[in-house]
Order: structure tokens, then sequence, then C-alpha cells
């Protein structure tokens, strides 16, 4: 089998990771995987059912219930499949993403689908991002980024995003989500977000997108000359 690359992004919410990986996949030709929108998922189907997030017998008795499956459309857009039905639009609000934060922390889910993204590493080159793709995920990934911006910056990227999509926000509580994601994140026992010691940092609060691919591309190139 040929050999492939694997370019790990890891960070924050709202750092601009799913931006990013899907314009760097595209001008690479990977594979873009987001692994946030698989946990979104599985945090969806858990609330469709009325199953708290911080409900771990819960969580246990009904994740066999679930299949998850990532499908891609002709312009290389990710689709989350589950039981069958693609949710990808479903899963984003501010919502899912608080609740798949805590999803996340849950051992049977992760074990669920860590094997499911590495099998899609192990066959394509991908650029995956997440929280813990660098230091769980892909531990030997060629190249492993960790992007972050302030979370003032983050808070208003985020508004601005959901803005575009015809959806409500709020500055001053969008700011306290990621706040409390952050916490979430960094502090919870298993695979919590950390900035692995072969990780480069790039903090993007001062960078527009245009900045952040190109210093990105610099990365890459220098570490496996693509």
């Amino acid at each position: 089998m040929a050999k492939t690359y694997a370019i790990a992004i890891d960070g924050p919410a709202g750092a601009g990771k799913s931006t990013i990986a899907k314009r760097l996949a595209k001008e690479l030709g990977f594979y873009y995987v987001d692994t946030g929108a698989i946990y979104r998922t599985v945090a969806y189907f858990l609330d469709l059912l009325g199953v708290s997030p911080k409900d771990t017998d819960g969580v246990e008795r009904y994740i066999d219930e679930l299949t998850v499956e990532i499908e891609y459309d002709e312009n290389g857009e990710q689709h989350m499949i589950m039981n069958g039905m693609d949710v990808t639009n479903d899963i984003r609000t501010p919502d899912i993403s608080i609740k798949s934060s805590l999803v996340s922390a849950h051992a049977v889910v992760r074990e669920m689908l860590l094997e499911m993204q590495r099998e899609v590493a192990r066959q394509h080159n991908v650029i995956m991002d997440g929280r813990d793709i660098g230091s769980v995920v892909l531990p030997k990934a060629d190249v492993k980024i960790f992007l972050t911006a302030a979370p003032e910056v983050r808070a208003k990227r985020r508004c601005e995003e959901l803005q575009e999509k015809g959806q409500k926000s709020n500055y001053d509580v969008v700011l306290k989500d990621i706040v409390q994601r952050d916490y979430q994140d960094t502090h919870r026992a298993i695979a919590p977000l950390k900035m692995c010691r072969d990780s480069i940092k790039l903090d993007t609060s001062e960078l527009d997108v245009d900045g952040v691919v190109q210093a990105m591309k610099s990365i890459i190139r220098e570490k496996i000359g693509l």
C-alpha cells in the first residue's frame, strides 16, 4: 500500500480548525475529517432520545443503537449519517456543541469512534481536526498543528458564522459557551485538549483565513515537502 500522510489539527472550539482544514484538504487533495462533527452526531442522537450527556448509564445503554458513518459528496464536503439519516446541518447548533464536549468524555463513545477515524487515515491522505487528534487518535501523524486564538476572537468569529447561516447569535452568550467549552475540553478525564510536545502552535488571533492557510502550508511543506 502506498504511503499515506496524516495531518493532525487540534485546538479549542472556534479556533477556525474546520474552516482551515477543509480549505487545506481541498488545495492539497486530501480527505478532510471533521471529528467534531462525529461527536456532535452522537450528542444529537442522545439529545433526540432525551438522554443527558452527563448520564453515563443512559449513554452506555443507548450507544449500541447508534450507527455513525461519514460520506463525501461530489464537492468533497463531509456529511454525517446517523442511522441512515443525513444530519449534517442539524448538528450545527451551540447547544449540541456544548453537549458534544460532554459526550466525548465518555470512554464508551471514544472507543466506538476511535477505530473508525483511524481507518480513514490508513486508507487516505487526511487532514483531521479535533481536540485529541495528535495526542490520541493519530499519535504518529506526519504533521501536528495546534490552532488557537483568544476566546474573544473565537466568539466574534462564531457569531459571524452563525449570522451567515441565518441563525441568531449573542456575543456574550457565545463567549460564555466558548469559555465553558474550553474548561470542559481541558479538564475532562479522558483525552483532554492539550498541545502535544511535537505540535507546532499557531495563534490565529491576528490572521485572516488566507494568512492561516499560508502559514499552515509553510509548516506542512517544511515537515513533509508537500
